[in-house]
């Protein structure tokens, strides 16, 4: 993990947080790729913030990075999405493969650690993918929303990631579900085709499962009965 100390205060942080909270996602994404250029990054999960943000990024930061964590455990639809993406948006995708193999993983730690270790599954394939990611940049650029669970309910669209070293924005903190599939629908951008099928939250194929639409969280579906909320790449 970079040492390399943040590039902003956490009171220089909390006054932009508080400036760009009524500013647009448009003017958040703006700022970042001017004030940290080519140390501002974007990682997608190709979920429906996802093609929202790459949308923008063509037309307010075409030069940022646009980055995959590719666990090797995705969905068909998921991968699918990113080839849509790709061939509609001029940006810079990079694909970053976890150490182990899902082979090597299971040679290493047991078959199937996603069940026995959700945490340590996480850790392999998407925690230490992301430390590579984020070494050598000063911004990181995510799809967090408010709405999607109480543990990112607080969630500001500046923030300090003190663990990592980097300032965190979160253009679309403050946009509903609903906002998100106006976006999409208004610029007819690719989505990943799971949500049309009782997926509001999406990930590894081992822990996402549909949901009914009853659960007020939105990401219900992930790592059910395990009590994990969060995969460690945010709120932990």
């Amino acid at each position: 993990m970079s040492t390399t100390a943040p590039p902003l205060t956490a009171a220089e942080v909390d006054d932009l947080a508080d400036r760009f909270e009524s500013r647009t996602a448009e003017h958040v994404l703006a700022w970042a790729a001017e004030r940290f250029g080519e140390r501002a990054v974007l990682t997608c999960s190709w979920q429906k913030q996802s093609s929202v943000l790459v949308h923008m990024v063509s037309q307010v930061a075409p030069g940022m990075r646009v980055v995959e964590l590719d666990t090797g455990i995705l969905f068909p639809e998921t991968y699918e999405t990113r080839e849509k993406l790709i061939e509609r948006y001029p940006v810079q995708f990079e694909r970053v493969l976890p150490e182990l193999t899902l082979d090597e993983q299971a040679a290493k730690h047991g078959e199937r650690l996603w069940e026995r270790d959700p945490d340590a599954c996480c850790g392999i394939r998407k925690v230490a993918p992301l430390r590579q990611v984020l070494d050598g940049s000063d911004a990181w650029i995510t799809g967090i929303r408010r709405e999607q669970s109480t543990t990112r309910q607080s969630s500001r669209k500046i923030e300090l990631d003190d663990r990592r070293g980097v300032v965190k924005v979160q253009p679309l903190a403050d946009w509903t579900s609903r906002d998100v599939w106006r976006y999409i629908w208004r610029h007819g951008i690719p989505y990943n085709l799971l949500h049309d099928h009782g997926y509001p939250s999406i990930g590894c194929i081992p822990c996402t499962t549909p949901v009914d639409g009853s659960a007020p969280d939105e990401r219900a579906g992930r790592w059910q009965g395990t009590g994990k909320v969060e995969c460690g790449l945010h709120g932990n």
